[in-house]
């Protein structure tokens, strides 16, 4: 079963230094759904270790839970975030939300 949707929450604006919580969730896909995150349609890479252009941010991103958590956002996190939820059968796209720093 195609993924529905997903439901988004992005936090409006967070201060420069502290935490921010962004969650992507739905339930109508069947196998369940992996979700991915995007910022300024540039997918977020899961592991910022390895990637040049995540190397400034320190966040966790959970592709099974659709959590992405900034430890201590900074001015280059700002920007529209969106997220896909993706099963065998295809996948879905939330709205993006702006998240200002």
């Amino acid at each position: 079963v195609k993924p529905m949707t997903p439901r988004c929450t992005v936090p409006k604006a967070v201060p420069v230094g502290k935490s921010a919580s962004l969650h992507c969730h739905e339930n109508e896909g069947f196998p369940k759904s992996t979700y991915s995150w995007y910022r300024n349609s540039e997918p977020l890479p899961p592991d910022t270790k390895s990637n040049a252009k995540a190397h400034n941010s320190s966040y966790t991103l959970n592709p099974a839970t659709g959590t992405l958590v900034f430890h201590a956002v900074h001015k280059g996190d700002t920007g529209r975030y969106s997220c896909i939820a993706t099963n065998d059968a295809g996948f879905a796209k939330c709205e993006e939300q702006e998240m200002e720093v």
